[in-house]
């Protein structure tokens, strides 16, 4: 059988090789022209399969598969297309995993081995045909869907496009490896087959197919704006030709111009500092350090020779007097000791008729508690007086303060 095989494929090939002319000038032309071909030369690639008849009265086509050959070949991406039916393979995928269980547990082993050749030609038929699919949509971004002639075909081949990736999303979704890994159960040959092979080459189509869908909508809004622009251009040559005494004014001697118009970009754009750049850190830190460097070299000579100059006499005597509002706390906190007992800062305030206010008096008593060693601050205790913010919750109101004795 595998020899029969063998030549059968021979056969095939050097049918292909010596008819490669005439192949190709019906991949290129779309179909045969019978009057300039030999017809026993057609015939016979009519009986391989390699060429066949829609119906009848039209001319002699390319199979699918060869066409196909011939585009994966030749990279030609004007005539490729997607098959994104994925649910098909995903059931002929099931049902040779079946097949194959069920003759392994019938200890069929030459049917086992069979089904087995079967489902890895089919999973890896269906990987390749899915890079295959992402490769295809790849090439018509790359060139813009440059093989067609306006930009509404590309609009149309781009929305082609945009649907045949969500069919192929849509299909991948179909595969439950839950239920992949139960059809392998412990059979290594399907587990590598169903599992791990399908996850990995299915993780990564999906990203990639994620980002082709993003570039495929990033496209389709620039042919859109082309579009619009084209469309605004021919307005304006439609209505020169049907008013040939049309002058456009002097919009700029317009005190606001229209949009239409104003197409100006901005002479200086907008610009801010990148303190996240990393590569103009050394820069940043040279403009810093030049704010902050005081410098005396645009001073005048003579004004530098002056602040030079030094002058040696006595130093005179001098006292800083002590804060009276300091002196008054710190009578306060002696009041304290001295009594033993509470006593509120207002009311020592207002008995010895201080005259500060009493904000400027609370504060200050706050900031002499605050201000004490840690040693000496252990021997008082400071209680504040008020209430809380009636709108702003978390704030406190200080009314007054208590200070006592710990």
């Amino acid at each position: 059988m595998s020899s029969n095989l063998h030549q059968s494929g021979v056969k095939l090939l050097r049918l292909l090789g010596r008819h490669a002319e005439t192949l190709m000038d019906v991949y290129l032309s779309g179909s045969a022209e019978e009057g300039r071909h030999d017809a026993a030369v057609l015939s016979k690639l009519t009986d391989a399969g390699i060429l066949w008849r829609p119906e009848a009265g039209e001319g002699l086509r390319l199979t699918r598969n060869v066409r196909a050959l011939l585009e994966e070949g030749l990279k030609d991406e004007r005539n490729r297309q997607i098959n994104s039916n994925v649910g098909s393979s995903l059931a002929t995928i099931k049902t040779l995993a079946s097949h194959y269980r069920e003759a392994r547990a019938s200890v069929d082993y030459s049917a086992a081995e069979a089904y087995l050749a079967d489902l890895s030609e089919h999973v890896f038929a269906f990987t390749e045909n899915l890079r295959y699919s992402i490769r295809v949509l790849w090439g018509r971004i790359n060139n813009e869907f440059g093989y067609v002639g306006s930009i509404s075909a590309k609009i149309r081949e781009n929305e082609l496009a945009q649907s045949q990736v969500g069919e192929l999303l849509s299909g991948l979704e179909l595969f439950q490896f839950t239920e992949l890994g139960e059809i392998a159960g412990d059979i290594r040959e399907l587990r590598r087959l169903l599992v791990t092979t399908l996850q990995e080459t299915l993780s990564d189509c999906s990203k990639e197919l994620s980002v082709v869908q993003g570039r495929l909508l990033e496209l389709l809004g620039r042919f859109r704006q082309i579009q619009g622009r084209t469309r605004l251009l021919k307005g304006l040559l439609l209505y020169t030709d049907m008013h040939p005494d049309y002058h456009p004014q002097d919009h700029v001697a317009h005190r606001k111009v229209p949009g239409l118009f104003n197409r100006a970009e901005a002479i200086l754009a907008d610009a801010a500092v990148d303190v996240h750049n990393s590569a103009q850190e050394l820069e940043l830190m040279e403009l810093v350090a030049r704010i902050k460097a005081i410098s005396r070299l645009d001073v005048p000579v003579r004004h530098r020779e002056a602040e030079a100059e030094v002058v040696l006499s006595q130093a005179e005597d001098f006292d800083v007097p002590d804060n009276p509002l300091k002196q008054a706390v710190e009578n306060y906190f002696c009041a304290v000791i001295d009594s033993g007992r509470r006593q509120s800062a207002l009311d020592f305030l207002k008995a010895n008729q201080l005259p500060w206010d009493a904000e400027s008096w609370l504060y200050q008593v706050i900031g002499g508690f605050e201000g004490l060693s840690e040693e000496h601050k252990g021997y008082f205790e400071l209680e504040p007086l008020g209430e809380p913010h009636p709108v702003y919750s978390g704030n406190f109101i200080i009314r007054d303060v208590e200070l006592w004795l710990s």
